[in-house]
């Protein structure tokens, strides 16, 4: 999605905010960009850069079109450049060679933008030698600094840097961009009720376990809603032997939960006793009684109920 439409419709405040700054000419010299994953800080680097350097602004939006705009996109332009983790860190060599490409003559204006992904991931000497780039800056520029971790950045860098912080998504935006990225239907319901962070709905959707758990959740859900007494046999055989540990074990109750959950907004469940009941088995977990017996007695309590 382009940066302007992703901004416009993900963080409308923070983008407003921005879009004033640069109309004002009220532009901090170094930026830190904190929150999630997916929810729009890298898309507002690219575009502060954009529309620093674009040759036909429109609306106070860059073109997207001209040479400008394209050499940014394509990572060309010469007084922008992104640096990112070499493996696992930014390397103090890294942001060396930064500073020496800033400091090289012949750039096609006097501004320069640069831009650290993943900022927290750089070394103790990498940090060091950016503080330093900072406090004795050489030349006109902006810096956009993008961490998911604002605790891990040095205070001397936070304090020197003007910190935005982007808003978690909706659960509706959190949907919307689940299903940019093709999660399927069902999967990305669920994910937008276990948490409100695209990174880490991201990160649950890829987990083997979790997608395994949800298949498994579903089938017992449908033993427990057509009333088959083969719900209380699939707990000892199929979900017990996958909750090994408390935080699985939870997490299957509340899959549940959330199956339960959609079936009374949609209309198909008519007695909501059935979300109390498995309130009752999460408590009961929580008071250490064994998975298993809450299991079962959950199954027992839900094979009573009655459904359209």
């Amino acid at each position: 999605m382009e940066e302007t439409t992703f901004l416009a419709t993900y963080q409308p405040r923070l983008f407003k905010q921005i879009k004033k700054m640069i109309e004002h000419g009220h532009l901090a010299h170094a930026y830190l960009f904190e929150g999630d994953q997916g929810t729009g800080k890298h898309e507002a680097s690219l575009w502060i850069a954009k529309r620093l350097f674009c040759e036909e602004p429109q609306a106070g939006n860059p073109c997207n079109h001209c040479m400008q705009c394209v050499r940014i996109d394509q990572g060309e332009h010469p007084n922008v450049r992104v640096v990112k983790p070499d493996g696992l860190t930014i390397k103090v060599e890294q942001i060396r060679q930064l500073q020496s490409e800033f400091t090289k003559s012949g750039f096609e204006q006097k501004l320069q933008c640069f831009i650290i992904q993943e900022a927290d991931k750089m070394s103790v000497q990498a940090a060091n030698s950016l503080l330093k780039f900072l406090e004795e800056p050489e030349g006109t520029f902006v810096a956009m600094l993008e961490t998911n971790a604002l605790g891990k950045i040095l205070p001397t860098i936070q304090s020197r840097c003007q910190v935005l912080h982007f808003s978690p998504l909706s659960k509706d935006r959190l949907f919307e961009r689940l299903q940019e990225i093709e999660i399927p239907l069902l999967t990305a319901k669920l994910l937008v009720q276990l948490t409100n962070s695209f990174e880490k709905a991201v990160e649950i959707s890829t987990d083997e376990w979790f997608n395994d758990a949800k298949d498994s959740v579903n089938k017992w859900f449908q033993l427990l809603k057509n009333q088959s007494p083969n719900a209380y046999l699939f707990v000892q055989r199929k979900l017990v032997p996958k909750a090994k540990e408390r935080s699985q074990q939870e997490r299957l109750l509340q899959l549940l939960q959330l199956l339960y959950q959609q079936e009374l907004k949609q209309g198909q469940l008519t007695d909501s006793n059935a979300l109390e009941a498995i309130l009752d088995a999460k408590k009961k977990l929580a008071a250490n009684v064994s998975f298993q017996n809450v299991a079962e007695q959950l199954a027992l309590r839900l094979l009573n109920k009655k459904y359209k």
